[in-house]
């Protein structure tokens, strides 16, 4: 009989597990998504700044606020989307080492449902031997 109680808590701990599991990797998906994005972002500033570099010290530059153009200065453009980059780049390494952890964190509780299943199957082979 206690046999069959710990295979239900077992069972019932591998389920819960693996609804965890579940949450973890949307949650890794999620940042996955959000690393993706700042890359783009990154490579879109590291153009603009490509760009701004081309052009003469005289150069008109203008920046899009809302559905307005705004003329800014030159150096004033450069500092800031040098700034941005410097954000960015810092947030996508906050977010890689964020990420490394969580799928540390999944392995292991990958690890623990393994472990949960042998138990199952070793109950059950021996239920079979009975």
């Amino acid at each position: 009989m206690s046999s069959s109680f710990a295979l239900r808590d077992l069972q019932r701990d591998l389920e819960n597990k693996a609804n965890d599991l579940g949450k973890h990797q949307k949650e890794i998906a999620k940042n996955h998504q959000l690393r993706k994005k700042y890359t783009i972002q990154l490579g879109e500033n590291e153009l603009v700044l490509k760009e701004l570099d081309l052009l003469e010290e005289d150069a008109n530059v203008y920046k899009l606020i809302g559905p307005v153009l705004v003329k800014q200065d030159l150096a004033e453009a450069n500092a800031n989307v040098r700034k941005r980059i410097e954000y960015i780049s810092a947030e996508l390494k906050r977010l890689d080492r964020f990420i490394q952890g969580l799928e540390g964190e999944q392995n292991s509780k990958r690890e623990a449902m393994m472990k949960i299943q042998q138990r199952l199957q070793s109950i059950q082979a021996g239920k079979a031997k009975a």
